[in-house]
């Protein structure tokens, strides 16, 4: 991470830790739908345990790798606000003036087409 003064890296960390649970959330809606389909019978005890295996394994795992490391917390910030997950209009402008750069990065990924979005 740059050498941000501590009210950045602050707000760095409280909309790395939004965007986490935001992207957790919806991975786990995923995973409660395994749960409906086991307890509807649609699916047996040992498919959903499969499917819980995958999710610690799968998203679960990446999600915690990703936000946890703080030296990435300014690309995944702006990542998240540029696919959305955090609105621009929800981050101080102070933050936003800070993550310039790494806006423009993903913003001309996007006009490329090249932007992987979540989900």
């Amino acid at each position: 991470m740059k050498p941000y003064p501590k009210r950045i890296k602050k707000l760095l960390r409280e909309y790395a830790a939004t965007a986490y649970e935001r992207e957790l959330h919806r991975e786990l809606t995923i995973l409660e739908r395994s749960f409906e389909q086991w307890r509807n019978g649609e699916i047996s005890g040992g498919e959903l345990s499969y499917r819980i295996h995958q999710y610690e394994i799968g998203p679960s795992r990446e999600l915690y790798k990703k936000y946890n490391e703080n030296s990435l917390a300014e690309m995944n910030v702006a990542y998240a606000i540029a696919t959305g997950i955090l609105n621009k209009e929800e981050v101080p402008s102070e933050l936003l003036r800070a993550l310039e750069r790494a806006l423009s990065f993903y913003e001309d990924l996007d006009a490329r087409g090249e932007l992987r979005k979540p989900g």
